[in-house]
């Protein structure tokens, strides 16, 4: 798929289902140093508003590289490379609660062709919670390729 001659608005794939189970939300603790009880108390959280525990917003944002390969196979096709370069508007909309399955699903928004044989992609990253109304997460995804 040569995602440059794409127009804008063109959903390029959703992933299949993934779990995120508390084996997960406590290695990512672990990881990052962020043991917050919402997090890793199953005790604690069910006590909270939220009614148990709940992935970290950042895990589910750095899902996204994972859920976008499994999306969109030939995203890196033709390229030597590619580079996460930022986010623009990232929001955190609904919690992920342990046990519960997500997937990615990404739209092109854009393409810049750079210099030197480079081009920004702009993709609408959604990660959808299964049987929720809202999305746990939504953002613009910069991502700088390097042409062959």
């Amino acid at each position: 798929m040569d995602i440059g001659t794409l127009p804008p608005g063109s959903l390029l794939g959703v992933s299949p289902w993934q779990m995120i189970d508390q084996d997960m939300i406590n290695r990512f603790a672990d990881l990052t140093m962020d043991h917050q009880f919402i997090h890793v108390d199953p005790v604690r959280a069910a006590a909270s508003p939220l009614g148990g525990t709940v992935a970290h917003g950042f895990l589910t944002l750095s899902l996204a590289s994972h859920l976008i390969a499994q999306a969109v196979p030939g995203l890196q096709d033709g390229i030597t490379g590619s580079l996460n370069y930022g986010l623009d508007r990232l929001r955190f909309l609904n919690p992920v609660r342990a046990g519960s399955r997500v997937r990615g699903r990404f739209t092109l928004t854009g393409v810049e062709q750079r210099g030197d044989g480079a081009r920004l992609l702009r993709v609408g990253v959604e990660i959808e919670i299964e049987g929720a109304d809202r999305p746990a997460m939504a953002a613009d995804w910069l991502i700088m390729q390097m042409l062959d």
